[in-house]
C-alpha cells in the first residue's frame, strides 16, 4: 500500500513537471525574446542616433540659432539683385517691393485672412507651427505614390520659414529644418505676427512680393478698396504662381478663385448671397504694371534662373515617355523655376553676364529700321508684324545681344520673341537636319543628285526641275526636292535627334515627316535655339548652351554660378566644315546672293514657309552668329517675305556694323576634296 502510495505520489509530480515544463520554456522564450527585443531597440537608438540622430540635433540648433538672430526688420526688406553687363557696367536692378508695401495685422482684411486660413492652414491659430497629421497624411500619400509629392503638410509657418529663411530644394533634410524653423518662430511670435509676415512675404508672381504690391500691381488699387472676389482671386495665386499667374493663365486663376469661394461658404466665412455675387464678379485687371522688362532683362532673368536650378541639380528635359511622365516633370519645372525666380528679387544676386549693350542697340535699331513701314497695331496697340534676332559670340557661344520684337513704348506683358515664341522655320532647318547629317554619311558638295518631281512630294521655289546637279548648288539654290530625298534616305529619327541633341523644345511626334526637311513642324523652333545650333555648326560641329550668363554670385561676392561653358558634339567636325563651306556659297551665289559683309566672311541660310507666313535668315562668320526671324504674331502671308528680304535685311544690317576692318579671320576648313581624290586612285 505504502508502495503504492509512493508511486501515486512520484506520478502526480512527473505529471506536474511535464505540465510546468511548456510554461518555462514559454516563459525562457518571452524573456528571452523581450531580452532581444530590448537589445534590438537600444541598437536601433544607437544607429538611430549615429545615423540621423546628429543631423537632427545639429538641425535643430541651426533652427534655433537662425531664429533666436532675426528681428522683425527681416521680414520687412529684401536684398537688392543687380545685372551687369559684358564690360561689367550696371544695366538692370532687380529689387523686391516688400520694404515699400508692408501691412501690419489689424489692417488686414478679415475676408483676407478667412481666405489664407482656410485654404493653407485651417489649424493655423491651434497648432505649435506643425500640423503633425497632415504631415502623416503626407507621409502616407506619399507611399502609396511611390515617391510622388502628391499633398502637401506645410502649415502657414512652415511656408513662412521656407520662403524667408530656406533654398527651396526637395528633400527631407531640408523638409525637417523647416519644421524645426516652423517650431522656433512660434515661440518667439505671436500668431498674428507671424499671419503679418506671411502675407508680406509671400509671392503673386510677376514681381509682387505681399498682398499690398499685388492689389496695386493687378488692380491699382489699395487692399480695402478689394471685392471679396478680387480678394479670392489674388489669393489663389501663391498656391503655385506659375500654374496661376494671372497674365498667362487667367483661366486657371479663375477656377482656383471660385474654389476659394466655395470653401469659405462650406466653412461659413461668407453667406451665400456675397458667394454668387464673387462667383459672378467679372476680373478685369489693370494693363499697367510698376515696370516693363525689356529684351534683355527678360533673357537675363530666363538665364539666371536656369543656371540656378541647373546648379542646383535640376535635370532638363524635352522628350517624355508619355503625358504624364511630362506632367511630373512641368510641375517641378515650374516649382523650381517660380522659385528662384522670386529669390531673384530678393536675394541680393550679383549677375555678370555677356550682354554687349552696344551690339544690342545695333541689333535692335536694325530690327526697327527694316519694318519701321509697318504701322498695323493689335487692339492692345501692339505692331502686328513682329522681328525677332539673336546674336551669339562664336568664341564663347554666349548670347551678346537678343532682340525679342520691335521697340515700341507700351505697358503690358513684354513677350521676348527670341526665346518665348516658336515659328515654323522653313529651309533654314535644312543644314540642321538634312546637309550636315548626309555630310557626315558619304556625300560631298560635288555628290551629283538629280532635282526632279517627287510624286506626293514638295514642290520647288518657282516650280522648276533642272535634273541632275552637285549637291553643292542645290544647297545654293535650296532645292526642295534634294532635301527631301535626302532626309527620306537618312529617316526623320535621325534627323531630329540632332535637334533633341541641341535642346531643340517643342519637337512632338508629328514632326517625325518628311516634310520637316523644308521645315514643316507642328509647332517651331525659335531664333535662339536656331543661332545656338547655327552655332554649333561654325564651331565644328560643338553645340554649346546659348546663355548669358557669365556668373553669378551672392552679395558678398561667393559664386553661385561659376564661368565655364559646356560642350557638347553633335556633328562630326569634318561635315560640319564642308557644311559651313557649303553655306558661304548661298551667301556668295545662292538664295542670300547679296548679303555678303564687306570685312568678314560669311556664312548663312534662308528659310521661307509655306504662303510666307515666316521668313528667316540665319548666318555666321568666325566672330558671331546672328539668326533673325520675321512675321506675324497671329500667322498671316506678307507678299514680300523671303529670307532674303526682310530676315536678311536686317541680318546684313547689323552684322555689316559689328564686323570691323581687320576682322579678317576665315572658316576652318576640312580638305575633303583631297579625301575624295586618295579614294577615287585605290
Amino acid at each position: 500500500m505504502g508502495q503504492n502510495k509512493s508511486r501515486k505520489k512520484q506520478s502526480r509530480k512527473n505529471k506536474e513537471r511535464e505540465k510546468r515544463k511548456p510554461k518555462k520554456i514559454i516563459k525562457f522564450i518571452l524573456k528571452l525574446s523581450a531580452l532581444l527585443f530590448l537589445l534590438a531597440l537600444v541598437i536601433g537608438i544607437f544607429y538611430f542616433y549615429n545615423t540621423y540622430g546628429r543631423i537632427l540635433i545639429t538641425l535643430q540648433q541651426e533652427a534655433k540659432n537662425i531664429v533666436r538672430s532675426s528681428n522683425e526688420e527681416q521680414f520687412r526688406s529684401s536684398q537688392t539683385s543687380l545685372v551687369y553687363d559684358v564690360d561689367g557696367e550696371h544695366i538692370a536692378t532687380l529689387r523686391g517691393v516688400k520694404d515699400v508695401y508692408y501691412i501690419e495685422y489689424k489692417d488686414i482684411p478679415a475676408s483676407l485672412l478667412n481666405a489664407i486660413i482656410i485654404t493653407e492652414d485651417k489649424k493655423f491659430f491651434s497648432h505649435e507651427g506643425v500640423d503633425y497629421l497632415a504631415n502623416i497624411r503626407a507621409a502616407i500619400a506619399l507611399i502609396k505614390n511611390k515617391g510622388e509629392i502628391t499633398q502637401g503638410a506645410s502649415t502657414i509657418t512652415q511656408q513662412l520659414a521656407r520662403n524667408v529663411y530656406l533654398t527651396h530644394d526637395i528633400s527631407y533634410e531640408r523638409k525637417i529644418k523647416e519644421i524645426f524653423i516652423a517650431q522656433e518662430l512660434e515661440k518667439i511670435y505671436t500668431k498674428d505676427k507671424i499671419m503679418e509676415f506671411y502675407v508680406n512675404n509671400i509671392y503673386y508672381a510677376n514681381g509682387y512680393y505681399g498682398i499690398l504690391a499685388a492689389a496695386e500691381g493687378y488692380f491699382g488699387k489699395g487692399i480695402n478698396q478689394l471685392s471679396l472676389s478680387q480678394i479670392a482671386f489674388l489669393s489663389a495665386i501663391p498656391n503655385n504662381p506659375s500654374m496661376y499667374d494671372p497674365l498667362i493663365n487667367m483661366e486657371g486663376t479663375l477656377e482656383r478663385r471660385d474654389r476659394i469661394l466655395k470653401q469659405m461658404y462650406d466653412g461659413g466665412k461668407i453667406n451665400l448671397i456675397d458667394y454668387r455675387n464673387a462667383l459672378n464678379e467679372p476680373i478685369s485687371l489693370q494693363r499697367q504694371r510698376p515696370s516693363k522688362k525689356n529684351y534683355v532683362e527678360t533673357f537675363v532673368y530666363h538665364s539666371a534662373i536656369r543656371a540656378l536650378m541647373k546648379e542646383e541639380g535640376f535635370e532638363f528635359s524635352y522628350q517624355f515617355k508619355d503625358e504624364e511622365d511630362k506632367r511630373i516633370y512641368k510641375e517641378a519645372y515650374d516649382d523650381l523655376y517660380n522659385r528662384y525666380q522670386k529669390k531673384l528679387y530678393t536675394g541680393g544676386y550679383r549677375i555678370y553676364t555677356s550682354i554687349d549693350m552696344n551690339k544690342q542697340e545695333l541689333l535692335q535699331a536694325s530690327v526697327d529700321k527694316e519694318l519701321d513701314k509697318f504701322t498695323e497695331t493689335n487692339e492692345d496697340g501692339i505692331y502686328t508684324l513682329q522681328g525677332a534676332a539673336v546674336c551669339i559670340d562664336n568664341d564663347t557661344g554666349r548670347v551678346v545681344a537678343i532682340v525679342g520684337g520691335r521697340s515700341q513704348d507700351y505697358v503690358g506683358y513684354t513677350l521676348n520673341r527670341a526665346y518665348q515664341s516658336y515659328r515654323q522655320p522653313g529651309s533654314a532647318i535644312k543644314p540642321l537636319i538634312v546637309y550636315t547629317p548626309s555630310f557626315e554619311r558619304g556625300y560631298t558638295p560635288e555628290s551629283a543628285v538629280v532635282d526632279e518631281k517627287i510624286p506626293g512630294g514638295p514642290k520647288n521655289s518657282g516650280g522648276n526641275y533642272v535634273g541632275e546637279m552637285k549637291l553643292q548648288r542645290a544647297i545654293e539654290l535650296s532645292k526642295n526636292t534634294i532635301a527631301w530625298k535626302l532626309y527620306e534616305e537618312l529617316t526623320p529619327q535621325v534627323g531630329m535627334a540632332y535637334l533633341l541633341k541641341m535642346d531643340f523644345a517643342r519637337i512632338v511626334e508629328n514632326d517625325y515627316y518628311p516634310a520637316a526637311s523644308l521645315g514643316g513642324f507642328t509647332i517651331g523652333v525659335s531664333p535662339l535655339e536656331m543661332a545656338a545650333a547655327y552655332g554649333a555648326l561654325e564651331n565644328g560641329g560643338y553645340y554649346r548652351e546659348p546663355t548669358c550668363i557669365v556668373r553669378i554670385t551672392d552679395a558678398k561676392g561667393n559664386d553661385l554660378v561659376g564661368d565655364n561653358i559646356a560642350t557638347r558634339q553633335i556633328y562630326k567636325t569634318e561635315a560640319a566644315r564642308m557644311v559651313t563651306e557649303a553655306l558661304v556659297g548661298v551667301v556668295n551665289k545662292g538664295t542670300a546672293k547679296g548679303l555678303g559683309l564687306t570685312n568678314t566672311i560669311s556664312a548663312g541660310k534662308t528659310g521661307t514657309t509655306d504662303e510666307k507666313k515666316d521668313g528667316w535668315f540665319v548666318g555666321y562668320t568666325p566672330y558671331y552668329t546672328t539668326s533673325v526671324w520675321v512675321g506675324y504674331d497671329m500667322p498671316k502671308t506678307l507678299k514680300d517675305l523671303k529670307g532674303a528680304s526682310y530676315p536678311g535685311h536686317i541680318w546684313y544690317e547689323y552684322m555689316e556694323q559689328i564686323h570691323e576692318p581687320g576682322m579678317d579671320r576665315v572658316f576652318e576648313t576640312y580638305d575633303w576634296r583631297s579625301y575624295l581624290k586618295e579614294s577615287s586612285e585605290e
